[in-house]
């Protein structure tokens, strides 16, 4: 066995992955939704060559041990299908191994990136100048822009449902917990500008240095949309970078409705949203846009003798000078192919039907008695609880998901624990809704009655 396998061996184990992955996928409809016992051994790897069959056999054991995220049945947090064209994508982009740190090094792909990229910017309402990259999601590229947006004893302005990403973020990048402003928020959750206002001023009066207001398009909680055109007047009027947190709902700019929801995002000065949640792609694919890519590379752009071979002046972006990341695969395959393969029309018309899924739950949830909605969606995360209160709201998640047919995830809000679930994944269509309403409908009506 050598580490370079010869075609017929290439053919070989090609076909026994095919065969992993077909089998895989026409097993989802019917695969349960989540699936636990005793975590195996693994043994460290032998002097001597193993059988693919064999650890074939070992991974489709270990993959099937976990919450079936790429199935139907998932509706917790956000789900992420892993769309089958981006994976033939990141084959091809791993196949290849080019590196795209440097755009001198692989220049055609990372022009191919760029154009995706580009393509976002325009989507966005974003100015020339404006740029960006892709990272392994909206952590990373939190991180970048406030990196870019940072100043010396400065402070940040979040809510209470703000994702905990940017305190994360702003913590690596040096500042202290008293340095994240809590803004208060109103009935409905979204940011109080008005207050914001108030604390930015008595910031500045105090000797602070405000310079981030974050606007959430999608909360992790509820999916609730901040007033982002009133956040972004704010912003204006006080001199600070507006940060629009679009990881779940930055997307559904593709549809009418999500462009009317989103009003102000284009006056951002970042954004940050995760293909792999409301573009339907695998896990680990975030995007970090910018109005002015320059103030990106000012936070970010370092040098070193060994890359003095290096050409620079491609007139494309070097990202390894937008980011953190100095190592950095060609990222881009997985998107630039799903969005050609299938056309954009193709991701639109899902994502209107996963609003048009969500409303149709809000309306049936609001109708059983068993239930209380507190809120109504802005994009497709409902959320609820059980009408006897919190203990029961806590056993009718353990009912739902002892199913095994759907998985539903928790939150708290306003102190009391609420079930949520959202409809995303571009496997779940009205049938499977259906059978997520039965199930949540049954764990109410024996909560209702025990």
């Amino acid at each position: 066995m050598t580490l370079q396998p010869d075609r017929a061996t290439r053919a070989e184990w090609t076909k026994a992955v095919d065969g992993f992955v077909d089998d895989f996928i026409e097993g989802l409809e019917t695969a349960p939704a989540s699936t636990s016992g005793d975590i195996p051994v693994f043994e460290p790897p032998a002097e001597t060559p193993g059988e693919l069959t064999d650890l074939l056999d070992r991974f489709a054991a270990a993959a099937a041990q976990a919450v079936e995220t790429a199935g139907p049945g998932y509706f917790a947090y956000f789900p992420a299908g892993g769309l089958f064209s981006s994976v033939l994508g990141e084959t091809l982009a791993q196949v290849v191994n080019r590196y795209t740190g440097v755009a001198s090094t692989a220049p055609a792909l990372v022009a191919m990136e760029q154009s995706v990229l580009r393509w976002m910017c325009d989507l966005f309402g974003l100015p020339a100048g404006s740029g960006g990259l892709v990272t392994s999601g909206a952590s990373m590229a939190t991180l970048s822009a406030l990196c870019a947006a940072r100043q010396p004893g400065g402070t940040v302005y979040v809510t209470a449902h703000t994702h905990h990403c940017v305190a994360k973020a702003a913590r690596i990048a040096g500042l202290t917990a008293a340095q994240v402003r809590v803004v208060p928020v109103d009935s409905s959750l979204r940011m109080d500008t008005s207050a914001a206002a108030s604390m930015i001023e008595a910031d500045r009066a105090a000797g602070l240095r405000p310079f981030m207001v974050v606007g959430t398009a999608g909360s992790t909680s509820t999916g609730t949309i901040d007033p982002l055109a009133d956040i972004a007047d704010l912003a204006e009027r006080c001199g600070v970078w507006f940060h629009v947190d679009g990881a779940y709902g930055g997307a559904f700019q593709l549809t009418s409705r999500g462009r009317a929801l989103l009003d102000g995002i284009s006056r951002a000065d970042s954004i940050t949203f995760d293909p792999h949640k409301s573009l339907f792609l695998p896990y680990g694919t975030g995007v970090l846009l910018v109005r002015d890519e320059a103030a990106l590379r000012a936070a970010h752009v370092a040098d070193g003798d060994y890359l003095q071979d290096l050409d620079h002046g491609t007139g494309l972006p070097d990202y390894a000078d937008l980011g953190p990341e100095l190592t950095r695969e060609f990222r881009g395959m997985r998107l630039w192919l799903p969005l050609h393969l299938h056309g954009v029309a193709a991701f639109r018309d899902e994502l209107d039907e996963k609003l048009d899924l969500a409303a149709h739950v809000h309306r049936s949830l609001s109708a059983d008695p068993a239930l209380d909605v507190p809120l109504s969606p802005d994009l497709t995360v409902v959320v609820f609880r059980s009408a006897r209160g919190e203990r029961a709201t806590g056993r009718m998640l353990e009912r739902i998901n002892g199913t095994r047919r759907v998985f539903l995830s928790s939150t708290r809000l306003d102190g009391a624990h609420t079930l949520r679930l959202c409809v995303l994944s571009h496997r779940q269509h009205a049938r499977h809704v259906d059978e997520l309403l039965r199930v949540v409908h049954d764990a109410a009506r024996a909560e209702w009655a025990s």
